[in-house]
């Protein structure tokens, strides 16, 4: 099937391509009530990749599924794999992005071009066109087709590693299509997306471990809830998976910091003990960087020529903006993509941890289908005004719900309409640090989801959006 055939023009730029993969269903654009596990199947995502020559194959592949974490664990995994003396190139992909769908294909820790996109886009048309005119197992998804340009793109440049990020879940998502794993995460498992994957953490744990591959080592983070690490144990044992628990085999210690990162120390097995500099804050980044080593280190065991300098250079060179990010200094805005309870618990204790300052200004928005209550809970006790507002995500929740819930705690909460607007206000009302009396100033605290982070880092740094 031709590309006229299809209703699609030659040589598509980069607008014409993302227009293209957004005229599908894009779940993380649909309300939430639209969610349904029948949504998704697994055989038409086989299907397209078969009539792609199957591109998924052919490489090593690390694939990471979790509640939190999971994209700092798979970024830190391929940075240290970008570092180490391989001779070929290690793929990352990851969901969501910040300003530019570019941003969730990388090779080497560069994003994929603009014309790549566009030019791989184009050449997938005709079978993604033929895929869902057979129509046997459903139609393709926005989600389904930027995992099948994934795989494209690191077919095309000949990567030696892929490492893959969960979307959603873990048993029918699209990145769960590669049978042959050299290692696969799992980190912290708590309850989320509960209409698709289960309403107990046992549950949505069951959906997570099904990317396990028999004889195929996996690396769990600490969890937080037993009955997780408890099903994840289980069927680690029954497809006799060689399992690393991170809080057993590994320990961690924050050294120094300062507002570009930290120091810490990192001892596991066999004896072996680190010292390493991360350019991330917050100690939940510390126990994600211990699980990225853990993996390096299972692949080590497995023969990977993974060396000390390369997790030492790769963890050092790493760049993952959006997650406790400091975009300015006076008054100091920091911003962070905590979109739930337990991500906004580790935020409260990372703020409190790592910063100084009088009192914390938030800049919130969520999506609709986040519990704004629970959230509003974890960050109230460091909060004396909530901003509240929205994204332009078209799901997005209301900030007239989002203030209600900080005030009903006692917080002082006002809305703006717009990101953009609502930083505005709080810069206004921010004190800055007082060197004379060596009082801190106050801290704003972008936060509340991944997209009112990027319209922040739009704002304050500059950054053009990309995307529709």
């Amino acid at each position: 099937m031709s590309l006229a055939e299809c209703g699609v023009a030659l040589d598509m730029n980069y607008r014409q391509a993302t227009d293209y993969i957004l005229s599908f269903t894009d779940w993380e654009r649909e309300p939430a009530q639209a969610f349904a596990a029948a949504n998704f199947d697994l055989r038409r995502v086989h299907s397209l990749l078969a009539r792609l020559g199957n591109p998924q194959r052919g490489r090593q592949t690390v694939h990471i599924a979790g509640s939190k974490g999971k994209g700092s664990v798979a970024a830190m995994i391929a940075s240290i794999l970008g570092a180490a003396p391989t001779g070929r190139g290690t793929g990352l992909y990851t969901s969501p992005h910040l300003h530019s769908f570019c941003e969730r294909i990388a090779l080497d820790g560069q994003s994929i071009a603009e014309e790549d996109f566009a030019r791989l886009t184009e050449s997938l048309v005709p079978a993604a066109a033929a895929e869902n005119g057979d129509g046997r197992f459903g139609q393709l998804t926005t989600f389904e087709l930027l995992t099948a340009l994934a795989f494209l793109y690191f077919r095309e440049r000949d990567a030696q590693w892929q490492v893959l990020e969960v979307g959603l879940g873990g048993r029918l998502d699209a990145t769960n299509v590669v049978d042959d794993k050299a290692v696969c995460v799992i980190t912290p498992v708590s309850l989320e997306h509960a209409a698709i994957l289960g309403d107990t953490v046992e549950k949505i744990a069951t959906e997570k471990a099904a990317i396990l591959r028999p004889g195929t080592a996996v690396v769990m983070a600490p969890q937080p809830y037993a009955g997780a690490a408890a099903v994840i144990r289980r069927r680690a044992v029954e497809l006799r998976c060689p399992l690393v628990d991170v809080a057993e085999a590994y320990s961690w210690q924050r050294l120094d910091w300062d507002l570009t990162g930290q120091r810490f120390r990192l001892e596991g097995p066999p004896g072996r003990q680190r010292r390493l500099w991360l350019p991330l804050q917050g100690g939940h980044q510390l126990e994600n960087a211990t699980t990225a080593v853990a993996a390096v280190d299972a692949l080590s065991e497995g023969g990977a020529a993974i060396t000390e300098q390369a997790i030492g250079d790769g963890l050092r060179r790493l760049r993952w903006p959006g997650r406790l990010e400091v975009l300015q200094e006076q008054p100091l805005v920091v911003a962070d993509g905590a979109h739930n309870e337990d991500s906004a618990r580790r935020l409260r204790q990372a703020l409190r941890d790592y910063f100084s300052f009088d009192r914390a200004i938030l800049v919130i928005g969520v999506s609709g289908d986040k519990t704004i209550a629970a959230i509003a809970q974890e960050l109230a006790p460091i909060a004396r005004q909530a901003i509240a507002t929205r994204s332009q995500h078209p799901r997005a929740a209301q900030p007239e719900a989002v203030a209600a819930a900080f005030a009903a705690l006692g917080v002082a909460s006002e809305t703006r309409p717009t990101v953009a607007a609502a930083l505005e206000r709080a810069l206004a009302s921010a004190g800055p640090f007082d060197f004379a009396q060596g009082r801190p100033g106050d801290l704003i605290c972008v936060v509340g989801s991944l997209f009112v982070v990027a319209e922040a880092r739009e704002r304050l740094l500059g950054v053009a959006a990309r995307t529709a």
